[in-house]
């Protein structure tokens, strides 16, 4: 691992040398029949194997060998390791039969046995700490380290006051004895051991929990480290899978993986979250709402699939508040992924569903949303329809639109011509805005009181500064008079032309195809502002990129239809203004990028930093000469 500071290549070692062994031999049968197909270590997430996943994470601390023990399938997992990057560090040892967690370790002890190591169960996907269990482990004198947290359904490791080992109950099973009382955790799955554990390991088929019991009675130190509050999934059964896939999904800030190696899926409605994997056959007309499509799998021609995982020879079933989560307190499962910290949540009433809309007792934007959601469907916007409002409970219900934002119908490969299509209705939507809404603002009077003015043009350029030059890129401004002066005149400048109503936030996620018709959505910031604003939101935004001759055909689409609706719209005026919204609008993002990724650890707007920068400096170069300052420091992120 590099990095380039000053011209300089720093090099990053992993901090320890410790091999890892990783036992894939089990047959999986509690997730059959998806493992008649793939073994459990080769599970796809998002495109990739667990076990790949786990040795990422593991190369990350230690650069030491990786030992994978081998039975079922194990052809297939040879495949894997040949085309892998890692094939150079991974010895394999063949087990017929399957030697158990204890007799696996022992048919690999002349491997492991040169000095302390880790085990880690190749079904496992967790966020444990590995350098805080290694060095606990190394500074202890342990002979064994084992990662345990509170999981009352598997607390069956008993221990002391001392957090140490002195009996599982059920050994080899993880099922508690709930008649015992005593102080108990659950393994992980993940265990850091010295050598000497091999004088407590039997050969032939054994357990490593026996190991564990009899090092403990002879004096040994088995210490139980407590990971409890940290991610653990064991992806058991097709539930845990799929909420595993789900939660990735998630954590990525994606509802649609469309892995390259499939189908288009141009003639498919993906809806929810939806997971296409490699070499998959879409048919045509086929709808797919939360479901996994397996490697090699084909759907059948103007098919429903809903809440399942589909295979080459089989559909499992999934109910979908387990894989989705389910909230006791508004009766519903959690939907949406965004930037903000209102909670969504799609519940059942009567024979049709509904959106809740949960926000925090001081969330200043509650009212306001029901305010403009009137006012913009009274203007005949596409806004979800307001059903109920509670004010007290800072809840509100909405018409439910479904899960596909713009941003997620573009994960499928589109014809271009369909891609035109969507975005010109979206066009016609800003034209709704621009002008039927401004004509009619005045009975909005929250609205109309809102301006996006010279102030707020400067909150953003400072919010660029800060979040994202400073606190990310952690760059000191050379000449920050000279800076100011700069935005100080792109506000003054922007602020000075017509305004009409402007969503502010007018981007790819924020609007809804709901029956192949786009729906605008998060309108609660919109103000009074700059037209060409929400078209530089939208054309030129680093969610999607769209092909040059295409946004020229909708930007002349957008000034035609403007033309057509507003005696007031000047063609001149707006062009001369969309390059200094283009330039704040990216630095708006930017900012937004830094301070949702790094004081919201919302980590998956930073994939979307580089087109951002890409598009920031693409327009800077056209405005070098009248802002030089702001050049030099754009060229220089």
């Amino acid at each position: 691992m590099t990095d380039f500071i000053l011209g300089v290549i720093v090099d990053y070692m992993p901090k320890f040398k410790l091999k890892i062994f990783l036992p894939a031999a089990g047959l999986g049968e509690r997730m059959r029949p998806i493992t008649n197909h793939i073994p459990k270590p080769l599970l796809p997430i998002l495109g990739r194997p667990l076990i790949e996943l786990i040795i990422e994470k593991f190369s990350t601390v230690s650069s030491g060998k990786i030992g994978i023990n081998l039975h079922y399938k194990a052809d297939m997992v040879k495949e894997w390791i040949k085309n892998s990057a890692y094939a150079g560090r991974i010895e394999l040892f063949p087990e017929d039969p399957i030697l158990g967690t204890g007799g696996a370790l022992k048919n690999a002890e002349a491997f492991l046995s040169e000095g302390n190591f880790l085990v880690h169960n190749s079904d496992i996907i967790s966020d444990i700490d590995f350098s805080r269990l290694i060095e606990t482990h190394l500074s202890h004198g342990n002979i064994a380290t084992l990662a345990t947290h509170d999981y009352i359904r598997y607390n069956n490791v008993v221990i002391d006051d001392n957090g140490c080992v002195i009996d599982v109950e059920n050994s080899g099973t993880s099922t508690p004895n709930p008649d015992r009382i005593a102080k108990k955790v659950a393994y992980t799955g993940i265990a850091v051991y010295s050598p000497e554990i091999f004088n407590f390991v039997s050969k032939g088929v054994s357990h490593a929990t026996v190991a564990w019991i009899a090092a403990s009675k002879a004096g040994h130190r088995v210490q139980a480290l407590d990971f409890t509050g940290c991610y653990w999934n064991d992806i058991g059964n097709p539930v845990s899978y799929a909420s595993e896939v789900v939660n990735s999904l998630k954590k990525e800030g994606e509802t649609v993986f469309m892995h390259p190696l499939s189908n288009d899926c141009m003639d498919t409605d993906l809806n929810g979250f939806a997971v296409i994997e490699r070499d998959c056959v879409l048919g045509k007309g086929v709808q797919i709402r939360n479901c996994i499509v397996l490697p090699e799998s084909k759907t059948e021609k103007n098919s429903h699939y809903e809440n399942c995982i589909i295979g080459p020879d089989f559909k499992i079933s999934l109910n979908e508040s387990e894989v989705l989560g389910y909230s006791d307190k508004v009766g519903g499962v959690l939907i949406g992924i965004g930037g903000s910290d209102r909670k969504y949540y799609r519940v059942r009433r009567d024979d049709k569903t509904v959106v809740i809309m949960q926000c925090e007792h001081n969330d200043l934007d509650f009212l306001r949303h029901i305010e403009y959601t009137k006012f913009f469907s009274g203007c005949s916007i596409p806004v979800p329809e307001l059903i109920s409002i509670d004010p007290e409970k800072m809840r509100a219900s909405f018409e439910d639109l479904g899960d596909v934002t713009l941003y997620s119908w573009l994960k499928c490969r589109r014809r271009n011509e369909d891609i035109e299509k969507m975005y010109r209705k979206v066009m016609d939507i800003s034209v709704m805005l621009h002008t039927k809404a401004t004509e009619y603002v005045s009975k909005c009077p929250t609205l109309i009181n809102r301006a996006f003015d010279y102030e707020h043009f400067r909150w953003e350029t400072n919010y660029f500064v800060e979040r994202f030059v400073s606190g990310m890129r952690n760059i000191r401004i050379r000449n920050p008079s000279a800076l100011e002066d700069e935005f100080h005149r792109i506000a003054l400048k922007a602020d000075s032309y017509p305004k009409t109503v402007m969503h502010r936030d007018f981007q790819s996620k924020n609007i809804m195809i709901h029956n192949w018709i786009p729906r605008l959505i998060d309108y609660q910031g919109a103000r009074i502002g700059l037209p060409a604003y929400d078209v530089a939101s939208i054309l030129w935004d680093p969610y999607f990129r769209l092909e040059d001759g295409m946004r020229e055909r909708l930007l002349a689409y957008y000034i035609s239809e403007m033309r057509a609706k507003s005696n007031k719209f000047d063609e001149r005026i707006f062009m001369e203004s969309l390059l200094l919204c283009r330039l704040q609008r990216h630095m708006q993002a930017l900012g937004a990028y830094g301070f949702l990724s790094s004081v919201k650890g919302k980590k998956y707007f930073l994939k979307h930093i580089t087109e951002g920068l890409r598009l920031l400096k693409e327009d800077i170069s056209l405005t070098k000469d009248k802002y030089p300052e702001l050049n030099k420091l754009v060229m220089s992120l």
